[in-house]
């Protein structure tokens, strides 16, 4: 049985290899397949490690809340707001939490500007703790203060994207911009963060005092403000949620029949909401790529069947000196699956290459990766593809009588 293995193995590489154009053009379906599959799978399970890494930088004890209101509530005008107090009430009354900061987002405009430049940036109210909760640190000058959010300041903490963007020095400290129709001066520089996948920058922003910010929004705007915190080393995630929980129902006065009207995520939770994201694509894109390994099994038995037909007289003397029929039919499926296994390698090549060729192009994206899982799968769905078409012209010319293959001219 080895030996007729083998046999039929060396016959099908002959084979491929005498007809090598014919066989390159029966397994580019197959190449094409493979190749796109890999491609998207290399290019978002490098994205999905960045954005693990990104997340993991963020520490797993942190946690956001911020309001959260549903579509049809929006529609009636309904706004849900964490407020000022829901701030002093977590500080008081929730154990296990080490450092925590409110978050006001400017209302009226991102605008900033410095003589003559003008740029657009994410402009936050913030204390002192920020830099705490989220792993911020100054390269230069120095973070806000608690005594600048008690006095309102008017001083910015700027990123490395917002001195770019605005043409300021090397070192901006003591350079003074306009924000919201008044005069920042700079005291601190945060440390470059980079970009995420080259299209969000996390050194696009500008932080401020928080009281100075809730001054600038003036008495007319109902605050709303996200709430970040760090847990202390021997405190739960759980734990604080549940209490994070039961606190801000009770203070929104929420029966037991409505939702939330917050939401608390830690960097975790949106680490698996984007892993699901991007793997509900990939296996979308995948399965639509997916359709040419198809059209490619196609070919091959389409070719499949030309060669037996070219080889009848072959298969008529294979049998006339004793080939068994399972012999015949072992040959012609192992030179369809091989055919397929073929292109499929190859195509894990081309599509890796792609992958990588995709990533280098987007400044800031991921590299490409192919993980293991990927490569199996290609290969043996390229090889089920092959033995799957690869049936029918093996049966074809097993069952061919050896007198009418001798006489086929």
């Amino acid at each position: 049985m080895l030996f007729a293995l083998f046999e039929s193995s060396r016959s099908a590489l002959a084979s491929i290899y005498a007809h090598g154009l014919r066989s390159f053009l029966t397994t580019l379906g197959i190449v094409i397949g493979v190749a796109s599959v890999i491609a998207v799978v290399s290019v978002t399970e490098g994205m999905s490690s960045f954005i693990g890494d990104t997340f993991a930088s963020l520490g797993t004890n942190s946690l956001t809340i911020q309001s959260y209101t549903p579509f049809e509530d929006q529609m009636k005008g309904i706004r849900a707001r964490l407020t000022p107090e829901d701030l002093e009430l977590i500080e008081r009354r929730v154990e296990g939490i080490a450092s925590i900061t409110p978050l006001l987002a400017a209302s009226r405009s991102s605008q900033i500007k410095y003589g003559s430049q003008t740029a657009f940036s994410q402009i936050m109210g913030t204390t002192y703790a920020y830099q705490d909760v989220s792993q911020s640190y100054t390269q230069v000058g120095r973070f806000l203060a608690q005594s600048d959010n008690l006095t309102r300041r008017r001083i910015a903490v700027i990123g490395e994207k917002v001195r770019e963007n605005l043409s300021l020095p090397e070192n901006p400290v003591n350079e003074y911009v306009e924000i919201g129709g008044e005069w920042f001066k700079i005291v601190g520089m945060l440390e470059e963060r980079g970009d995420i996948m080259g299209m969000m920058s996390l050194d696009d922003i500008v932080l401020v005092p928080y009281a100075t910010m809730v001054s600038l929004q003036g008495n007319q705007t109902r605050t709303d403000i996200q709430i970040q915190l760090s847990l202390s080393e021997s405190a739960e995630v759980e734990d604080v949620s549940q209490q994070l929980t039961i606190l801000l129902r009770n203070a929104h006065n929420l029966r037991s029949d409505e939702d939330d009207d917050f939401r608390i995520q830690t960097a975790e939770q949106l680490m698996e909401e984007l892993d699901q994201i991007i793997s509900m694509v990939t296996i979308v894109v995948g399965g639509i790529v997916s359709i040419s390994l198809l059209v490619g099994g196609i070919g091959i038995m389409n070719i499949m069947l030309v060669s037996v037909t070219e080889r009848t007289r072959e298969i008529g003397i294979c049998k006339a000196i004793g080939a068994k029929r399972h012999h015949i039919l072992m040959q012609f499926l192992i030179e369809a699956l091989l055919l397929s296994l073929l292109g499929g390698i190859l195509g894990l090549g081309i599509g890796f290459g792609l992958g990588t060729l995709i990533s280098n192009a987007i400044p800031g994206f991921p590299s490409a990766s192919i993980p293991l899982w990927s490569i199996a799968l290609a290969l043996g769905f390229s090889g089920f593809v092959g033995v799957l078409f690869g049936i029918l012209p093996a049966a074809k010319a097993a069952n061919l009588d050896p007198i009418d293959a001798l006489r086929y001219e």
